[in-house]
């Protein structure tokens, strides 16, 4: 993928996302011991980075694809992405999502004019559900993470990043399905100064960092983690630049989770959602390494439940 592909994509995105502020904290700095700049797509269009990589996709579609719509199968943040670009770009959105979604999910789906279609809860039914909607409908196919265009305007967050603080040594960021941390390892590999793209990913479900031990893509057997945008596992498009670009993965527990998403909750005054906070969590754990070093940190989204606070018990 080249330099001049990736600038093409956000410019051609540029007009249907925000261009997210980076923040930072002292108070983070002198615990981490490192100065961190904080990407912040909990700010984005509808609260995630995931906005970038809908629009991309819908953008590179021709007229007459765009004319019978899109589909995918999400319960997350891809189904809300894809509602809101599809809209904003004129589009029909089809979003298979499982019958156990929660409705806060679905009522935002709709909000963004997506039309819901549930099926059971199983990836086999999903795809059944989103494959049935392409051949009744001619609707184009489009997947949260494995997918080029999706992949390059998940990677716009970092090029921007990388303008504002172009000397930053490392990025770090979550791992689930792998859109995010193989954009960002392009952009830092064609618009970083020798800045090396780091993954954060919860033990519950580190099959990502497998992946890159075994050299295939590995599978998880459970996923009891409160992280529930990394559940998702690689692809055979995103995996091979994840290969090739990423330095390394470093796993976090549960409890540093927690206490990093508390930490920027109470530090920074911003929503994050726990998926978000596992790259802090991950340079938390290892801080000793980076000491000293400029890091970037890509708060990848806040779109939280407020009823179900890993710290509510606190308050």
């Amino acid at each position: 993928m080249t330099k001049q592909a990736i600038e093409d994509c956000h410019k051609r995105i540029k007009n249907y996302i925000h261009r997210t502020p980076v923040l930072t904290s002292t108070l983070l700095n002198e615990l981490s011991g490192t100065q961190i700049f904080f990407k912040c797509e909990n700010f984005q269009r509808m609260g995630a980075f995931k906005m970038r990589g809908a629009a991309s996709a819908i953008l590179q579609l021709s007229k007459e694809q765009q004319s019978k719509g899109v589909v995918t199968h999400s319960s997350g943040n891809f189904a809300q992405a894809l509602s809101l670009a599809a809209k904003s770009l004129g589009v029909k959105a089809y979003i298979v999502m499982p019958s156990t979604a929660p409705q806060v999910k679905k009522d935002a789906v709709k909000g963004y004019d997506g039309e819901i279609i549930e099926c059971p809860p199983t990836l086999e039914e999903r795809e059944k559900a989103a494959t049935k909607i392409q051949q009744e409908k001619g609707a184009t196919f489009l997947h949260p993470s494995n997918d080029l265009d999706v992949i390059m305007g998940q990677g716009t967050a970092a090029i921007e990043l990388l303008s504002d603080y172009p000397d930053l040594a490392y990025i770090f960021t979550p791992v689930g399905g792998g859109g995010l941390i193989a954009g960002t390892a392009l952009a830092a590999h064609h618009f970083g100064n020798n800045c090396k793209v780091i993954g954060g990913e919860p033990f519950e479900v580190d099959d990502a960092y497998r992946s890159l031990q075994s050299g295939k893509i590995e599978t998880n057997t459970t996923t009891n983690t409160i992280a529930d945008g990394l559940k998702t596992q690689l692809g055979d498009i995103n995996f091979p630049i994840i290969q090739k670009h990423v330095s390394e993965i470093i796993r976090v527990e549960e409890e540093e989770i927690i206490a990093a998403m508390r930490l920027i909750w109470e530090r920074m005054k911003i929503i994050i959602e726990p998926s978000c906070a596992v790259p802090f969590a991950a340079l938390l754990k290892e801080k000793n390494r980076f000491k000293s070093h400029k890091i970037g940190i890509i708060l990848s989204g806040g779109n939280v439940d407020l009823d179900c606070l890993p710290f509510s018990n606190y308050y």
